[in-house]
């Protein structure tokens, strides 16, 4: 009979706690500053973004915690690894036979309430993987029965999650397949012969695929595109290049004002820099590359090698996806519409977020004291 069974202490690495739990706050205040005015003047309220941020924030440290107090262990079991998939699965099919928010197929939505099935998505692959390579520990080197799965389920979901035109998150869904393949022993050899297929279809989305291939000319010269497919870019850029070192002090930024698209999202990233400047933009990467460390250090003392699948797959989600989102802010990638976990608006990503965080803590409370 299937029994929980309680993690063996609190909630594990209490500086990886101490760094999220700054980071969440930290993006609830921003969220706050960013959207405050666009707030009032669309919704008749400085608060109507802050508080859906405030209250998806809670939903997700409740679930973290709820995350931290059950065995990681449990997340072994088939059936709970396979539903997630289905589940994953379910929903990319459900939001792709629903109408396009702002021309793609990413959110189903309801009234008062918003999904994105990428997230479920990310954290259903992670538990794949962490799951499927520990069983194949003795095998990680056989083509058919290990490497041949995992690409066709992986693929699988990456497709889908592509098929509702989301770049930035199969890129992310693919380089944590990637890292987490390569850690587990998996010839490099393989991942060579996996590359090539897919650099045709890389080039295809960027190339053949409209919209993608004006923002690509975009990123090559933002200000020639000042006025279209760059707005967003040059926006960004004037209002990193304002904060100067120390900012513009919190609130008191102009570009969000109507000037910076999605500057509460995608964006929030540029709003940190003009209000807190160098100083603030430069002390949330290092508290990016404080959870990195945390992270690894969880995987490496992992007890077992699904725990030690479980912490390095969903850290290198997270921190990846915080360079990618920094990346694009700085105009040193092409624009992609991603967020910034913990700090940028948005239900879904939070909570997932957190409950990638509680697996991770969970896996860290294993570790012995002398590790510490």
């Amino acid at each position: 009979m299937f029994r929980l069974q309680l993690a063996e202490t609190g909630y594990g690495d209490r500086l990886l706690l101490a760094t999220t739990v700054g980071l969440v706050l930290f993006g609830v205040l921003m969220v706050y500053s960013a959207s405050a005015v666009m707030a009032q003047q669309e919704y008749n309220s400085q608060f109507y973004f802050f508080s859906k941020q405030v209250f998806a924030a809670m939903l997700g440290f409740l679930s973290m915690i709820a995350v931290t107090k059950i065995d990681y262990k449990h997340l072994k079991n088939p059936a709970i690894v396979y539903s997630l998939i289905f589940m994953a699965v379910f929903f990319l099919v459900l939001v792709l036979l629903l109408p396009p928010v702002k021309g793609t197929h990413r959110f189903i939505r309801i009234p008062g309430f918003s999904f994105q099935p990428s997230e479920l998505a990310k954290i259903s692959l992670v538990v794949f993987l962490a799951y499927f390579l520990e069983k194949r520990a003795g095998e990680i080197r056989d083509l058919k029965r290990t490497f041949i799965p995992v690409v066709i389920i992986s693929g699988f979901l990456m497709g889908m999650v592509l098929l509702g035109k989301d770049l930035g998150t199969t890129l992310i869904m693919a380089l944590v397949t990637g890292v987490m393949l390569i850690v587990s022993g998996i010839p490099l050899r393989y991942m060579g012969v996996c590359i090539l297929p897919v650099i045709p279809l890389l080039y295809w989305q960027l190339f053949h695929v409209a919209y993608r291939f004006e923002r690509l000319k975009a990123f090559l010269d933002p200000w020639q595109y000042a006025r279209d497919e760059g707005f967003q870019v040059v926006q960004s850029l004037i209002a990193v290049g304002s904060g100067g070192v120390k900012g513009l002090g919190l609130s008191q930024g102009k570009q969000k004002l109507f000037y910076l698209p999605e500057a509460h999202t995608d964006f929030i990233y540029a709003v940190i820099g003009e209000e807190l400047g160098l100083i603030g933009s430069a002390i949330v990467v290092l508290l990016f590359l404080l959870f990195l460390w945390r992270g690894i250090r969880s995987a490496r003392h992992a007890p077992d090698m699904f725990g030690c699948m479980l912490a390095l797959g969903f850290c290198v989600m997270i921190v990846s996806q915080a360079l990618f989102n920094m990346s694009v802010v700085l105009s040193l990638v092409p624009a992609k519409g991603i967020p910034l976990p913990f700090i940028s608006y948005g239900g879904t990503s939070i909570i997932f977020s957190l409950i990638a965080v509680g697996i991770i803590l969970n896996v860290s409370n294993y570790i012995n004291s002398e590790n510490s």
